[in-house]
């Protein structure tokens, strides 16, 4: 039997913690004279007693480190409760929202996907518009201390290969995130706050640059703008290209990089390749533009780089509609989608470390068909790899292919077209915001869609932020017999 207190009593904490941080949109309504504030005052009180409530009365329980399964159930457990709670306000709200649209706008936030259900973003009132980039400003933070600590530990996906690097916890999960969370979340403050500071200084209003910085350090993706980043054409665009892509990189360097060791950045082969991945698909596409589409080049380049930006890091930022580009601009988008940032970033996706260890296994096997009698072994940032690492990646890779398969189908089932199903279920597995088509493509929203593919589409975006492995082992017989 799993001893559920530990993790109820964690769990019971951060939804305390989330109904105090309530209190910032109910000032900020306060501040303009809004009359909203009420509303973030009744969901911060029901929040914070439910949470303390369920912290009291398992704190008889608490223990300085996890098992493996309480760590399964902890990593999802908070995934999917603090949504519940971080809905409250769209449910009692302005925004006057059904349960289905209010989960999955908090879901969307918190897992940083950046979907939304809700339109006229430019007539909501500032504590509600703070509040969605707020979940996404949490979200990112909280994905980087699962990255670092908790996927290692439970060796999902091929994480375990950066256990070392990511202050190895030697099983004692509780005490050492709440360390790395500390060291993270000063760094993570303040790249927020330089990225707040450079949209003020390319003119941009104060509440849009919050709301903006929030989100774009979190590679989230809302908006207070129903036009999104079409609202902010020109240097802004450069402004939170940069930022996305310092969102995107492993946050152990930047730790690193404080302690006055700037040399493991340099040396790492994801970060390498991320930034030339996203450096030849910006030449590529603003070369397309000026000869295909008689684009001028600064315009070219500038919106080739925001929306390879925004699309890879899975940020889901539009400020044009690209399916007006053409064919094979809206190709590269789907995919590069899939490919994602580093690991340890508050990037989502595949992660492009995955994809190396992927072509590291066919170099190999391609090496051992013209040598059969020679010895490989797959090497990863000049080190061989384990079988162990080179399995749990493949299976990802699998349950990746075979999830994104399936809710497709299901999508379709509900009636969504060809497109929107299969562009809907990976944007929400790769927690990307925007689909393609005309109903969720970078030019509208997910308010259209019906009840059941909403209801999916918020399952799969807390599947695909906790790389499948995470949640799927709880779904077996195994898991609760162990």
């Amino acid at each position: 039997m799993i001893d559920l207190r530990p993790v109820v009593y964690v769990i019971g904490l951060l939804v305390a913690v989330l109904g105090v941080t309530m209190l910032i949109p109910l000032s900020v309504d306060l501040w303009v004279g809004n009359g909203e504030w009420a509303v973030f005052l009744e969901a911060s009180i029901l929040t914070v007693l439910t949470g303390g409530v369920l912290a009291l009365a398992s704190s008889n329980g608490v223990e300085s480190g996890l098992t493996l399964r309480q760590t399964f159930l902890l990593t999802t457990g908070v995934w999917l409760i603090l949504p519940i709670f971080g809905s409250i306000p769209f449910l009692i709200g302005a925004t006057d929202a059904r349960l289905v649209d209010a989960f999955f706008e908090a879901m969307s936030g918190l897992t940083t996907t950046g979907s939304t259900v809700f339109s006229g973003l430019d007539d909501l009132p500032a504590g509600l518009l703070l509040w969605r980039s707020m979940l996404q400003w949490f979200g990112g933070v909280g994905i980087i201390v699962v990255a670092m600590v908790f996927l290692p530990e439970l060796k999902v996906g091929g994480m375990q290969i950066f256990r070392s690097e990511a202050f190895d916890t030697d099983g004692k999960v509780l005490p050492r995130a709440a360390q790395i969370a500390a060291r993270i979340s000063v760094i993570y403050l303040l790249l927020t706050i330089a990225c707040f500071v450079a949209y003020l200084l390319v003119g941009m209003a104060r509440f849009d640059a919050l709301n903006h910085a929030l989100t774009t350090m979190s590679t989230g993706g809302f908006s207070n703008r129903d036009a999104s980043f079409g609202a902010f054409q020109g240097a802004p665009e450069y402004i939170a290209s940069i930022f996305m892509v310092l969102a995107s990189l492993p946050f152990v360097r930047y730790v690193q990089i404080m302690a006055g060791h700037s040399g493991p950045i340099l040396r790492d082969s994801q970060v390498r390749v991320f930034l030339i991945t996203i450096s030849v698909l910006v030449a590529v596409l603003t070369v397309f533009r000026v000869v295909v589409n008689d684009d001028h080049m600064e315009h070219a380049f500038r919106e080739a780089i925001f929306n390879v930006t925004s699309i890879m890091t899975g940020t889901g930022y539009a400020s044009v509609d690209y399916q007006l580009w053409g064919a094979f601009p809206v190709v590269v988008f789907f995919f590069i989608g899939l490919v994602g940032g580093c690991a340890g970033s508050t990037c989502c996706s595949i992660k492009v470390f995955r994809f190396q260890l992927l072509f590291a296994s066919i170099r190999t096997q391609i090496s051992r068909i013209y040598a059969p009698h020679g010895v490989f072994a797959p090497r990863y940032d000049g080190r061989p790899v384990s079988e162990d690492v080179l399995s749990s990646v493949m299976a990802f890779f699998v349950l990746f292919v075979v999830s994104l398969g399936i809710l497709s189908v299901l999508l379709a089932l509900t009636g969504l077209d060809f497109v929107t199903s299969v562009s809907g279920a990976a944007t929400a597995l790769a927690n990307i915001g925007p689909g393609l088509g005309d109903i969720i493509g970078p030019s509208g929203n997910f308010s259209e869609i019906n009840d059941t593919a909403k209801w999916l589409l918020a399952a799969a975006m807390l599947i695909g932020r906790l790389e499948l492995l995470a949640v799927y082992a709880m779904l077996t017989v195994q898991f609760w017999r162990g």
